[in-house]
């Protein structure tokens, strides 16, 4: 089975999942205590974006390793943020609708990297 392959990252449904995740953390990060913008909010933010920009970057990679490996630094920049949004919730900067909207994206942006990751495992038409 052949992987037809897109023209961009941008066409990835598991980068525009994390693109808007993204968003949305920077629209709820702004109303944090300006006590955290150098900490929390920053820590968050980074990464988020670190999600979205590894997936952009391990698009180009040739070999499936070399995608694999920038594909799995997003699942750990995902899973530093589930904690993000667990932290933020418990000290109380965002409500209980905040938490569950972000858990629902992350947890998206989750099934879709995965399965992104099992395509390319699976396709014998990229280089090793």
């Amino acid at each position: 089975m052949r992987m037809i392959m897109s023209s961009s990252f941008m066409e990835i449904k598991a980068w525009q999942f994390a693109h808007q995740f993204v968003i949305d953390v920077y629209t709820i990060t702004r109303k944090f205590p300006d006590t955290e913008r150098f900490g929390l909010c920053s820590q968050f933010q980074r990464a988020a974006v670190s999600i979205a920009a590894n997936i952009a970057e391990g698009y180009k990679k040739l070999s499936k390793a070399d995608k694999l490996r920038f594909f799995n630094i997003s699942q750990g920049s995902l899973e530093e943020c589930r904690y993000y949004i667990l932290l933020s919730r418990d000290l109380g900067y965002i409500d209980n609708t905040s938490f569950d909207s972000l858990n629902t994206e992350i947890e998206k942006v989750s099934r879709f990297i995965n399965a992104y990751c099992k395509g390319i495992i699976d396709n014998s038409s990229i280089a090793d």
